[in-house]
């Protein structure tokens, strides 16, 4: 692994264990009330910020993961769009990037070989 790919292994850790240390607690306090849920996530101006933030950038990283992934041939592009649902873009982003980047070294790599 490059060390472009241990950091993108490092942020998918993160970005799976800092926001689930948040939903957790949530979830053994009110079990799964959606309810609940997006009444607290746009409870005032400064979180409904932080929460339409999420989704418009969820929105884009869909939209990337489809388009980039389509012209590099990647498959199983509905993985990220999984991981962002189930845990967010925090995931879901990091791991698109570093398939991705395993994708362009060997795509770099056979070009090499045929040279």
């Amino acid at each position: 692994m490059k060390t472009k790919q241990i950091l993108y292994f490092i942020l998918c850790v993160a970005g799976t264990i800092l926001p689930y240390s948040q939903l957790f607690p949530f979830l053994l306090e009110h079990g799964l009330d959606t309810s609940l849920l997006f009444q607290q996530l746009f409870a005032n101006k400064v979180s409904g910020f932080f929460g339409l933030d999420v989704v418009v950038s969820s929105l884009v990283l869909w939209v990337f993961v489809y388009t980039e992934g389509a012209r590099l041939r990647m498959r199983h592009l509905w993985i990220y769009v999984v991981a962002n649902l189930l845990v967010g873009v925090s995931l879901g982003l990091p791991l698109f990037l570093l398939i991705r980047e395993s994708k362009l070294d060997h795509s770099a790599a056979a070009s090499v070989a045929q040279h």
